[in-house]
């Protein structure tokens, strides 16, 4: 993904390929470093991206050669906090998007930069990147999402390790307990979680989003409610056009057409 210097350049820049929106935070020079500015922009994006029915899937990455080493310290040093209200830090770590999004990760992800790398459902990583939540070595704590989510994703004593040592995690050693779902050649991230975007884009938009939903929120559901619960979500896609679509493409021998609706 080729990314823009210049001071003036956008500290997000947001493209449409087909049915993927990319997401590339554009600070190189502070290694992508999450701003007050480009939290915003971030969340904006996201508002795009689910409110659009010719948009299925997101792919967030950074220029550079770096993914993102957390917050901009200069910023808050001035008083700024890159949280959106209602989304949280990056615009991202509190609300997520409804539609499936994809991390492709180069270099660093760091403290809050793993924390949106958490955020997202997929993830891609060269076998050089690098993921931390090094926040105790600062006095901090990882809580834009790090301390919630990484016990869920890895195993307890491991998630305790790295939040305690604060220590760098090889992408490597991720994807040994399949934290990341592909790992690639140095420089390759990007491509490879397009390649999987446009893979998942060519299922139905409806779906997609309804199955990310009851995945994510029937981890609390009791028992015995699970399937009544999962119906707000599932009916009206069995109910959708796409869904009608689908069937006669099967019968029809054709690739589906969708709509999102």
């Amino acid at each position: 993904m080729s990314s823009t210097t210049n001071d003036d350049a956008p500290e997000l820049l947001v493209e449409e390929r087909g049915r993927v929106l990319v997401l590339t935070m554009n600070r190189p020079r502070a290694r992508n470093a999450m701003s007050q500015a480009m939290a915003f922009q971030i969340a904006e994006a996201l508002e795009t991206l689910d409110s659009r029915p010719d948009l299925s899937v997101g792919v967030i990455t950074g220029a550079g050669g770096t993914f993102c080493a957390g917050m901009d310290l200069k910023g808050f040093a001035r008083g700024e906090r890159p949280i959106v209200p209602g989304r949280g830090f990056a615009g991202l770590v509190q609300q997520p998007p409804k539609k499936p999004l994809i991390a492709a990760v180069e270099g660093y992800a760091l403290a809050g930069g793993f924390e949106i790398v958490l955020s997202c459902d997929l993830i891609v990583a060269s076998s050089e990147a690098k993921f931390g939540l090094p926040e105790v070595k600062r006095g901090l704590t990882a809580a834009a999402g790090g301390l919630l989510r990484l016990q869920h994703r890895i195993p307890y004593h491991l998630a305790m390790e790295l939040v305690l040592t604060g220590r760098m995690w090889p992408a490597t050693e991720a994807a040994e307990v399949r934290l990341v779902n592909r790992l690639t050649e140095p420089g390759k991230a990007f491509e490879a979680a397009l390649d999987l975007a446009e893979e998942v884009a060519a299922n139905a938009p409806l779906a997609l989003a309804a199955s990310k939903q009851v995945l994510v929120n029937s981890v609390d559901w009791p028992l015995d409610t699970q399937f009544e619960r999962q119906e707000e979500y599932v009916d009206p896609v069995r109910k959708s056009a796409d869904a009608k679509e689908g069937a006669l493409a099967f019968v029809e021998k054709r690739e589906p057409r969708w709509t999102g609706r």
